[in-house]
């Protein structure tokens, strides 16, 4: 396998405190042995590649995923927990310029539809997931960004056909959101959830319509003759047709089209222990909205069911035991300039995983081009609950020759380019980064 970080980022360390562990058991899904013939072959279990099999089995096709760890392993069982509008890291104006104001538009509608995906698969399969939000909430952090909310307050409306709810600085405290911001904006799309439970939830869901997960079967080697041919530890696997669906996980030879077409990079998450309605009180926040603010490092944070704080943040470029000691220090001196009052809270679980970027900053979920047969999804910017689960669901159709059910907007059937500089393009995110950690973000 051709990583871009080192050995430690894809180890048990960099998820050995997440909290979400603790909360679900790991159901018993066997590695692959043997020699195996399916329809479709699956590469990783997480949101798109559980997705892409429930479809798949729900349409009576033989379907295996082969998980080199255990299902939601990767991002789909570390990340925030956030079920929202996004996908895309690109702005209105790039994307305006790159695919036309009208793809623009009919990409935000996929957004929509990815959250009702996500929403209709939990009421569907009676997955237990935590939830709790009513939409999502950006906070401005400068009288500038604030100023600003009026006019995506106007653009939201005009893309989503939904009213987003403006709150003035001076109310914030009267709707438990006390802290240093300047305003806040409420779009009412989108849900917080426990995003291992989700996972499992697929699995689960997979499994009883036929679908087979094979846990710690990592897959060494592809080989296409007109079948595909999968090689595991313990395995020989024949498929007429693959999905690739490892994201940050990814291996740049696994297939040779993968090669720089992604860059993962870190997102960091502390927790909480149960926070007191004393402290609640003494600090003034109480909502229980998902919450982001806008800045380049971005903070999101929620309060959950539990009264438990989750607090992550972007950044984190390098990996090892000492950068991830490191990075939680910065991330709790964050937590404690946001939130003074708590700062003497303990936050017991720490950690860190991967998401991807692409060159263009827009997500993809089509066929692999110089595999015919072969299809993969990758790059949600920070937002796969809804929009990797919406890949699945158009991989599984596109795996059967079908055409998509869903919408399938032109901006998620471009193919991505190449990062320059290979295994080192993360090089190209140090000076954005450096430029962010002076500046405050």
């Amino acid at each position: 396998m051709r990583r871009v970080f080192p050995a430690h980022t894809y180890g048990n360390g960099p998820r050995a405190r997440c909290y979400w562990n603790d909360t679900a058991p790991l159901p018993d899904h066997p590695a692959a042995e043997g020699q195996i013939t399916c329809d479709v072959a699956v590469i990783g279990a997480g949101y798109t590649g559980l997705s892409a099999a429930l479809h798949l089995a729900e349409a009576g096709q033989d379907v295996r995923v082969f998980e080199a760890e255990t299902p939601g392993w990767g991002a789909s069982g570390r990340n925030g927990g956030f079920c929202c509008l996004g996908g895309s890291a690109a702005s209105d104006a790039m994307l305006r310029r790159m695919h036309g104001e009208d793809a623009r538009r009919a990409y935000r509608r996929a957004e929509i539809e990815a959250v009702t995906t996500v929403k209709s698969l939990i009421a569907d399969h009676a997955i237990s997931a935590d939830t709790h939000s009513e939409g999502e909430t950006v906070l401005a952090h400068t009288s500038r960004a604030a100023e600003g909310f009026p006019d995506r307050a106007a653009r939201i409306k005009s893309d989503y056909g939904v009213t987003p709810t403006l709150i003035s600085g001076s109310e914030l405290a009267r709707m438990g959101m006390r802290g240093p911001f300047h305003a806040a904006l409420t779009t009412p799309i989108g849900i917080a959830l426990n995003p291992l439970k989700y996972t499992l939830g697929l699995a689960q869901a997979a499994t009883r319509a036929g679908a087979c997960i094979h846990a710690n079967s990592p897959v060494i080697a592809i080989r296409q003759d007109g079948w595909f041919h999968l090689t595991t530890p313990q395995a020989r696997i024949i498929a007429r047709r693959l999905i690739v669906a490892t994201n940050g996980y990814s291996s740049d030879d696994l297939p040779d089209w993968m090669r720089a077409r992604y860059i993962p990079t870190q997102s960091n998450v502390i927790v909480t222990r149960p926070l007191t309605d004393d402290e609640l009180a003494a600090q003034g926040w109480t909502s229980r909205q998902m919450c982001y603010d806008h800045r380049f490092f971005l903070h999101y944070f929620r309060l959950m069911p539990d009264n438990r704080l989750l607090f992550g943040m972007r950044g984190g470029l390098f990996s090892s035991p000492r950068f991830d000691a490191r990075m939680h220090r910065t991330i709790r001196r964050h937590f404690e300039a946001m939130f003074p009052a708590w700062a003497h809270v303990e936050t017991p679980h720490s950690w860190n995983g991967l998401l991807s970027l692409a060159p263009d900053l827009t997500p993809y979920a089509g066929p692999i081009p110089d595999m015919p047969g072969a299809f993969t999804g990758l790059s949600y910017h920070g937002n796969g609950v809804s929009m990797g689960t919406y890949a699945g669901a158009l991989l599984a159709d596109l795996a059967m020759d079908r055409t998509p059910r869903h919408p399938y907007p032109e901006i998620l059937r471009k193919p991505p380019r190449r990062w320059p500089l290979g295994r080192l393009r993360r090089a190209m995110l140090w000076p954005p980064y450096a430029i962010a950690t002076l500046t405050g973000g």
